[in-house]
């Protein structure tokens, strides 16, 4: 059986012999296309060891901050009973600390919506230019066919 070299699937059989013995590829798209994979092959294995890291840094900042605030509370309470001072206070203040944490937890939880809505957009955004590429990458196609067979008609004429 012998194939013309426009064939697809003459273009298969030798992409695959290139790529089983890469020593011998001098095809541009070979090559091209090894390296892409490579490229992305790393990305996609040091991908989760970034999430690890960052979920990690987040947990220790996190541990970090309440830390400092529980030994600032510790401190100042232990200043103020040796130094007998009165630790009552009148409601509106204690109304003042609880509306204060209140409001910080509200920013916080409204902080974290936004980042989860914006991921969310940001998914959907990528699976629609994923859908356009393929739809665009399929006209391409199309439209490279159609300009080939002309020019096979013209060559013939």
């Amino acid at each position: 059986m012998r194939f013309e070299e426009k064939d697809p699937l003459y273009l298969k059989l030798t992409h695959i012999i290139r790529m089983s013995n890469p020593q011998e590829s001098k095809d541009i798209f070979s090559i091209c296309q090894k390296n892409v994979d490579k490229f992305f092959s790393e990305i996609e294995k040091s991908t989760p060891k970034y999430q690890e890291s960052a979920a990690k840094l987040q947990k220790d900042y996190i541990t970090a901050w309440k830390d400092v605030i529980n030994s600032a509370i510790a401190l100042e309470q232990e200043y103020a009973t040796k130094a007998g001072l009165r630790v009552d206070v009148p409601e509106a203040a204690l109304d003042a600390v609880r509306t204060i944490t209140r409001q910080a937890s509200d920013a916080f939880v409204a902080q974290n919506k936004a980042v989860m809505d914006s991921a969310e957009v940001t998914k959907q955004a990528f699976n629609a230019f994923n859908e356009n590429t393929k739809s665009f990458a399929s006209l391409n196609r199309n439209i490279m066919g159609y300009m080939m067979s002309v020019l096979d008609q013209r060559s013939k004429t």
